[in-house]
């Protein structure tokens, strides 16, 4: 068979992404929103882990399973992705995760009567700073949380998913477990972006507020994967020598 016939055309994965992504916000936003009073910060947490978890183990294979603008971002600036590919990807990543706050929305239009007007007043699970910051923590908790996180996110990606030395076969749970244990650590802070996607999906329908903190979320995030995917490259690639990204669960 060659290799045309076994490599998954660009529409393919974009559809991947777009469903890895929705799947992401859908699930983890949805318990936030839904559950969040009686799960919690620790069942939140788990619920961005276990959905991540599942949407590398499913299309990873087919798309490389980035589900994150910052992800792609990250895996191009360490030389595993392509930049030409990267737009495509983003755009699908940010279209499934309105996706997956828009069905919430569709959800809640037959709740119990107001609780989506108390959830959308609430900011619909938006990251925020200041007054709009689950444990009020400024501008600056939230650069600095957002940059830091996603880098130790992005280089945790990079390492377990290298094509010599990563875990095979495991990949998707270290990164899992990595994502839980960010959202345990920075909840409070931001209530967690580390996914410019996942920010933009709960401003459309978190308010004024939202939308007017939405830049931080969308900017530093980026900064946080361009420093890991350079980092990376520089410390730990042999100089001209980046490895392709494999086949399976290849990132995020």
């Amino acid at each position: 068979m060659s290799d045309a016939a076994t490599t998954p055309s660009t529409a393919t994965k974009l559809v991947a992404e777009a469903l890895g992504t929705f799947l992401l916000v859908f699930g983890a936003i949805g318990t936030a929103l839904v559950a969040g009073e009686v799960v919690g910060v620790l069942g939140i947490a788990l619920a961005f882990g276990l959905t991540i978890l599942a949407g590398i183990y499913a299309w990873g294979p087919i798309s490389g399973g980035h589900f994150n603008p910052a992800v792609t971002v990250g895996l191009a600036a360490a030389g595993r992705f392509a930049w030409k590919d990267a737009p495509g990807y983003i755009i699908a990543q940010i279209i499934g995760g309105a996706l997956g706050t828009t069905l919430i929305v569709l959800i809640g239009l037959f709740g119990p009567e107001g609780w989506l007007t108390a959830a959308q007043d609430g900011g619909f699970a938006s990251n925020g700073f200041g007054g709009a910051s689950p444990g009020g923590f400024g501008l600056g908790a939230a650069i600095i949380a957002e940059i830091l996180f996603t880098a130790i996110f992005v280089l945790i990606i990079l390492g377990v998913t290298h094509p010599q030395r990563g875990t095979a076969g495991f990949a998707g749970i270290a990164i899992g477990l990595t994502l839980t244990l960010i959202h345990l650590a920075s909840i409070p802070i931001d209530n967690t972006s580390v996914n410019p996607a996942r920010s933009i999906a709960t401003a459309l329908y978190g308010g004024g507020e939202a939308l007017l903190q939405l830049w931080v979320f969308l900017v530093f995030p980026i900064v946080g994967a361009l420093v890991a995917g350079l980092l990376h490259r520089a410390l730990f690639e042999p100089k001209g020598s980046v490895p392709p990204a494999p086949k399976e669960a290849r990132v995020r």
